[in-house]
């Protein structure tokens, strides 16, 4: 990073959502209730999952991990954009940039690959019930949760460095409302080619490899079923899957939604609408889905409140 990069940009301006003055409050209140409620969705999901010893399967072993997932990106992005709704100035300084922009792109890379895992889960629940303790061991569940935090962490941190090594041109204003990294590239002096070709080439790896995993599973599970000869043996495999497949459904509809649409229907307001729903609305809707469909977590949602010491003394 060379000196003028150092002593001239120590921050950037964020347009945030909107620049109305009249929508700032509504949006704030708005923004912060979904906020909190991701928060306290999340952390409940995370906690239930650890103390109730009838939640202690794989399947909950994922997805309290994709609670700390959702919990970790919607924190990346909200905290400051709601001190942007009431601060007069919406800066945000440099190294703080880069910071968010490194804890995004780990921890959206990462939910992408933990709901594969999640797939696969339900997959090897499913269509091989027999072995479903032997193929989905401790060991194999951290292998699937470990690896996408370590490839996540990795390319989050050679996006990052690539893109604030880089020579900005002293245009300080960020057309979003976090630090993402294409808003970023506008900003460069430098050539962008090789950083463009790294997101470009990597985007499509992890959603294409990650979704073909998901789709690959949920076709084998979809014969499975339907080889069933039990009506009550068909709803039930369909029950386990309904909540991960409601989670999938609206992750990647919205993330294909944003990238695969016509370059001429982009608009920045449109962008901002999808970054909204996947950075925010999605973390608050998981813990509500896994929740309210599952009578699992209902249950022991119902112990916890029953005898909350006697929960944490199990942890």
């Amino acid at each position: 990073m060379n000196r003028q990069n150092l002593t001239v940009l120590t921050e950037f301006i964020l347009m945030g959502i909107t620049d109305r003055p009249e929508l700032q409050a509504p949006f704030f209140g708005l923004f912060l209730i979904i906020y909190t409620v991701s928060v306290v969705g999340n952390l409940g999901m995370i906690i239930l999952t650890k103390v109730d010893s009838r939640l202690q399967t794989p399947m909950y072993f994922f997805l309290r991990h994709l609670a700390f997932i959702d919990l970790g990106y919607s924190s990346a992005v909200a905290p400051k954009m709601l001190v942007n709704f009431v601060a007069d100035q919406n800066t945000i300084p440099y190294n703080w940039c880069a910071t968010q922009l490194a804890f995004f792109i780990l921890f959206i890379i990462s939910e992408l690959f933990i709901l594969s895992a999640m797939a696969y889960d339900r997959y090897v629940a499913i269509c091989n019930p027999l072995l479903y303790t032997v193929v989905m061991s401790q060991r194999v569940c951290w292998v699937l949760v470990a690896i996408p935090y370590v490839y996540s962490a990795c390319l989050s941190l050679i996006i990052t460095i690539k893109i604030f090594m880089s020579s900005f041109c002293g245009h300080n204003v960020i057309r979003h409302f976090y630090c993402d990294n294409l808003p970023l590239l506008t900003l460069l002096c430098s050539s962008t080619r090789d950083i463009e070709l790294i997101i470009l080439i990597f985007s499509a790896f992890n959603l294409i490899s990650s979704l073909l995993i998901v789709l690959v599973s949920y076709i084998l599970i979809l014969m499975a079923i339907l080889r069933m000869n039990s009506a009550e043996g068909r709803h039930k495999a369909f029950s386990t899957c309904g909540s991960h497949l409601t989670a999938v459904t609206v992750f990647y509809g919205t993330i294909l939604f944003m990238y695969l649409q016509p370059r001429t229907n982009h608009s920045l307001d449109t962008d901002k609408m999808a970054s909204v729903f996947y950075t925010l609305v999605i973390p608050m809707l998981n813990p509500l889905i896994y929740s309210l469909r599952n009578k699992d977590v209902k249950d022991a949602f119902k112990r916890f409140l029953r005898s909350p010491c006697q929960s944490f003394k199990l942890m």
